[in-house]
């Protein structure tokens, strides 16, 4: 099973971002064998609209069945939801502790989005 981390750096001890649509980076970390990719996302970066649609349609396409995050709005968390990708929001401190925290069941799934959207 592979889990996406929205992520400032390159490496397991860089900070979650907690900016879904506009993080730099996605860890794709596979559970099954504790290996990761990573995935550049710099073409959400500055987009003027649609940053979290397009980032959840690249966790979608990387084959991750949950993510972790900051924050995700309304329209990057239908993509999700339609992918049967779950979400989990509020994380912080580094990859390597979302990843734990995922692993022991500290994270609550959410049911919503935690913030609105940009273009509503």
């Amino acid at each position: 099973m592979k889990i996406a981390v929205t992520a400032q750096g390159q490496r397991l001890d860089s900070g979650v971002n907690p900016r879904f649509g506009r993080a730099k980076w996605l860890v794709i970390y596979d559970l099954n064998n504790d290996t990761y990719e990573v995935m550049e996302n710099r073409q959400n970066l500055e987009a003027a609209q649609g940053a979290g649609v397009q980032t959840a349609s690249l966790i979608a396409s990387s084959g991750a069945s949950a993510v972790l995050t900051g924050n995700v709005g309304p329209k990057a968390f239908k993509v999700l939801q339609a992918a049967g990708i779950k979400t989990y929001i509020g994380v912080s401190g580094t990859v390597e502790q979302a990843i734990t925290q995922y692993r022991t069941g500290s994270l609550v799934e959410a049911s919503s989005p935690n913030v609105e959207g940009h273009w509503m």
